[in-house]
């Protein structure tokens, strides 16, 4: 399978498990070794000057921590819009990538335009993913920057489906539960 990278992977209605129910995962590296990426749609309800006051300069005031996913958990993941790409530590999305471990966080602030905090991220095995897609438990859609940094993360999933059209704006009216309609 070509790589995913730069995509979106939006959970399809027979993806039942719980880390990805109704997700959106931006794909951020997609190899014959394995996968990795971030779930987008997921604020906690902990904000990031709570959490991580280092990083309080860059995020909006009151923006909230991200669950990225179900790996590593505790560990910090930042993805930013730059100014410069070639400061980013990984390129996912045009001139959106991951800040590098270590960077100086003052010298940052003036190189980003939009930041987000994941707390954990995505991570599949070689092949893992690939089975997943061929299975359809996933839907591809294009990535896009502004989808990246929504504005109302939960509403993203349904959005996303709409975008694409189709049978794929009829899932995404899917009341949470079908048995319900």
């Amino acid at each position: 399978m070509e790589s995913l990278r730069g995509q979106l992977l939006v959970a399809g209605p027979a993806l039942v498990d719980p880390n990805f129910w109704r997700t959106v995962v931006l794909v951020a590296e997609h190899t014959g070794e394995g996968a990795m990426g971030v779930v987008l749609n997921r604020p906690s309800e902990t904000s990031v000057d709570e959490a991580v006051p280092l990083l309080s300069g860059l995020a909006e005031p009151d923006a909230l921590i991200h669950v990225g996913g179900p790996v590593q958990p505790s560990a910090i993941v930042v993805l930013a819009e730059f100014d410069d790409p070639g400061a980013a530590a990984t390129v996912v999305l045009g001139n959106v990538g991951f800040v590098a471990v270590g960077t100086e966080l003052d010298e940052l602030a003036g190189q980003t335009d939009r930041v987000r905090v994941f707390a954990g991220h995505s991570g599949w095995g070689a092949g893992q993913l690939d089975e997943e897609v061929e299975r359809g438990d996933w839907i591809i859609e294009a990535a896009r920057r502004d989808d990246v940094f929504a504005d109302d993360p939960p509403r993203l999933w349904s959005e996303v489906l709409e975008r694409k059209g189709g049978q794929y704006a009829l899932v995404a009216r899917m009341p949470l539960d079908p048995s319900l309609n």
